[in-house]
């Protein structure tokens, strides 16, 4: 379909500069950005794949992995081709890395329409890079709160003032993912970024001029992405700028597309990964995608008892109150929305 993008400033010579991305690819007539969707077309940006859907999925809220917002609820998750980063070990590399225009044609409307027939609690934007295909997440976003549907973004972070605006215009959830502690050698080898710094600047800018909910991820990658020094910094930051209750969550790598020889994580770097986090005085950390484990269970911060217990992606007990205060001891608990129904009618299990 395409559509002329909004997020781009138009420059001399029929030069157009994007701006929705820290990139900020400045492109002639006839280049394309390195997302690969946005390009400049008779001296205007085009986003290539306005209404152009590769993958579309119904995925438990805790599959993004946010933990915080509207638990138990579910999302029809879609995506576009093209990311702004060249991770060396996506896991959904067919459709970030893959160069082309192509899926199936969806207006908004029929996007909104889709998640409603699938009784869907909201619309996640994920499995490549959302901010890359921002003004066409925005109008569906906009449509879906019409509708009482959220929307969320599984994020990189690599974003600008100018997009993080647009966000504040229909986002009510993102999570923020870090790759490999944040180590700038790390970033600058296996993502292809030479600055990790506008993924903090980023979350500073929603931090001050919307009302987000924000949670934090950091996939921690054997060998090359475990430095405890940088999980310390990381955690430090998240501390210092939102506080205590900032959900983080140590995600364990699996080897995938250009990374095969490497292992899958130990569990041993994630509880440590966690231990640090504990140690700075965040809340509420977690361990993801190990199927199982006690510490991706919510523990309540005053009496350690298990406010929510998880399996995986399923809600197996909810101890909280209709308030999300701890049933045993009455602490507040800083989630939003109460339990969805959804839960209850559909229990996702994976298998570790």
């Amino acid at each position: 379909m395409g559509k002329e993008a909004i997020l781009y400033e138009k420059l001399p010579d029929n030069k157009v500069r994007c701006t929705a991305c820290a990139r900020y690819c400045e492109m002639k007539e006839g280049q394309i950005g390195l997302c690969g969707i946005r390009g400049n077309k008779n001296g205007k940006l085009d986003l290539f794949v306005y209404g152009k859907v590769i993958a579309g999925h119904v995925d438990p809220i805790e599959k993004k992995p946010v933990t915080h917002f509207r638990p138990g609820s579910k999302v029809f998750s879609i995506a576009t081709t093209g990311c702004n980063w060249l991770c060396k070990y996506c896991q959904n590399y067919d459709i970030s890395q893959r160069r082309k225009i192509e899926g199936v044609d969806m207006t908004p409307e029929q996007v909104v329409e889709t998640a409603l027939n699938n009784k869907a609690d909201g619309i996640a934007y994920t499995y490549n890079e959302p901010s890359i295909f921002i003004e066409f997440a925005r109008d569906c976003g906009v449509l879906a709160h019409k509708k009482d549907l959220y929307n969320v973004f599984v994020s990189n972070g690599y974003d600008t003032p100018e997009s993080v605006k647009m966000m504040g215009e229909f986002l009510d959830s993102i999570t923020v993912d870090f790759k490999g502690n944040a180590e700038p050698s790390f970033t600058r080898k296996y993502i292809g970024v030479p600055d990790v710094k506008p993924v903090f600047d980023t979350l500073i800018e929603i931090r001050d001029k919307t009302k987000i909910h924000v949670e934090i991820t950091d996939l921690v990658v054997p060998e090359v992405g475990d430095s405890l020094e940088y999980a310390e910094k990381l955690c430090k930051f998240i501390y210092d700028e939102f506080g205590p209750e900032m959900p983080i969550h140590f995600l364990r790598f699996h080897p995938d597309y250009k990374m095969m020889e490497f292992e899958s994580t130990p569990v041993k770097t994630l509880e440590k990964h966690y231990e640090i986090a504990k140690k700075v005085g965040l809340k509420y950390a977690y361990i993801g995608n190990v199927a199982g484990h006690p510490l991706e269970h919510t523990y309540c911060s005053e009496c350690n008892n298990i406010a929510i217990k998880r399996f995986g992606f399923d809600i197996e007990e909810y101890n909280l109150d209709e308030d999300n205060k701890c049933k045993s001891c009455g602490n507040q608990i800083p989630i939003i929305g109460k339990l969805s129904k959804n839960y209850k009618r559909n229990r996702f299990h994976y298998a570790s």
